[in-house]
Order: structure tokens, then sequence, then C-alpha cells
């Protein structure tokens, strides 16, 4: 059996905490939607996963793959639209889905149901970033 090095360890554990703030930052968002703004719970998840993708990527680029990134602007848009198109789809495919049919079907609270669809993403999105989005800048490839 083979176990992660430190690095691995630490890396997930960067891009765990950065998901929980995410996480935090979505559901104030999505309560600021639907409460306050009174969007529909559908449209109010998109806007909040988008929200919370992003705020992800600056705390992801700077801090959880610091090491794998240029500071050139182009390189921070294409890895930007990456991550937006892998994470944010995961995320927001996953969340949409599963916040409609708990939601919309099982009339559970938008709220709660959004919580309950944030944690089959996790690994998935933390495996397509470490692996295709903030990939090592000497070999192309994750380190």
């Amino acid at each position: 059996m083979v176990f992660p090095g430190k690095a691995s360890i630490v890396r997930w554990l960067k891009f765990n905490a950065v998901g929980a703030m995410g996480i935090i930052v979505q559901l104030m968002a999505l309560a600021l939607l639907l409460r306050i703004l009174e969007f529909h719970y559908l449209w109010a998840t998109v806007l909040a996963v988008e929200t919370a993708v992003l705020h992800n990527f600056i705390w992801h680029w700077r801090w959880t793959w610091a090491d794998r990134r240029s500071d050139g602007l182009n390189h921070m848009a294409a890895t930007l639209l990456r991550f937006n198109f892998s994470n944010g789809m995961i995320s927001l495919f996953g969340t949409v889905l599963c916040t409609g049919i708990l939601s919309g079907i099982f009339k559970l609270n938008p709220l709660l149901a959004n919580v309950l669809s944030l944690g089959p993403c996790c690994v998935l999105n933390y495996l397509v970033s470490d692996r295709l989005i903030f990939m090592s800048l000497n070999t192309g490839e994750s380190t």
C-alpha cells in the first residue's frame, strides 16, 4: 500500500480548509440571495456556488498550490478558466442537482440541501485540481 507523502497531506488539509471557508461563503451568499433578494432557490444556488468557486480559486492560487503558480496574469487567467470549468462545473452541477432533488422533491430547506450536497464533490474536485488544474510549472505534471 502506498501512503501519501507529508506534502500531499498538507496540501489536502489546505484544500479542505479553503473548502470549509468556501462553504461559509456559499451559504452566506445563498442566504442573502434567498432571504433578502428573494431569488428562486436554483438561481440562488448557481450564484452562491460561483461566488464560492471564485473565493476558493483565490485561496488555492495564493496558498494551497502557491508552489505551482506563476505570477503572470495570462497564467492566472488560464488557470482560473480551467478551475472554473472543472471544479466550478463539478460543484455547480452537483450542488444544483442535489439541491433540486432535495428541495424540489423532498421539500428540504434549500440551505440544508446545499450543505448535504457539498460533500460528494470534495475528493473529485481535489483530484482534478491537483492533477489537471494546478500542474507543476516545471514538468507540466502534478507533483
